[in-house]
């Protein structure tokens, strides 16, 4: 039986996660991480969506999506049936690339935001991956504290929402995410890249 849609009734922020199934890769190498951002930037330009975060990890991935309609689950679908179907050909795979539908939290207030955007800039730091989130690659922190053009990042509306908080946001983002979450470490120890 085919899986129900979702039912989506507004726009709104969602931190959309997926992992892969049985906790295996999804991505294996830079160039299946690049292929993951163009079908990113085009699932964001087909559905109007405003992608304020990001990370890619080996084995899951996380974003914060601000939509215009409500088209989420549309958009998803969209970008991790592409994904999926080019890793598959890609690797000569058969099967779910992903463990089950993306998983997503609406975000409600400014503070939950701030929140999402801090754990989604640290998880490669929490997971070993680099020191400090500025080091890793393939997130946006380091593009939001550039001010880099993207076809894939907002960060105008990100900074925004910490603006609100006061002073320059920018600033205030890079210290929002610098300070420590409580029960979270603050350094971690560069962990050995995967064989490819």
């Amino acid at each position: 039986m085919a899986r129900q849609p979702r039912a989506e009734t507004e726009p709104g922020i969602h931190h959309v996660f997926a992992r892969g199934n049985d906790r295996g890769l999804i991505f294996r190498n830079d160039g299946d991480r690049r292929v993951y951002l163009r079908l990113l930037a085009e699932a964001i330009a087909r559905m109007s969506w405003r992608c304020l975060s990001y990370c890619l990890m080996d084995n899951h991935v996380h974003l914060l999506v601000e939509t215009q309609e409500p088209n989420l689950g549309v958009g998803m679908h969209r970008l991790h049936g592409g994904y999926a179907q080019f890793f598959n050909r890609r690797y000569s795979r058969v099967g779910h690339l992903f463990q089950g539908r993306f998983g997503s939290v609406r975000v409600e207030s400014d503070q939950q935001l701030w929140t999402v955007v801090r754990y989604v800039a640290l998880n490669p730091v929490e997971a070993n991956y680099c020191v400090t989130p500025d080091d890793y690659p393939w997130s946006s922190h380091g593009a939001t504290l550039r001010a880099e053009e993207s076809p894939i990042l907002d960060v105008g509306r990100l900074l925004e929402y910490f603006a609100a908080a006061g002073g320059e946001p920018r600033l205030r983002y890079r210290e929002f995410v610098a300070a420590p979450a409580p029960g979270h470490s603050t350094r971690a120890r560069p962990r050995a890249p995967l064989p490819i």
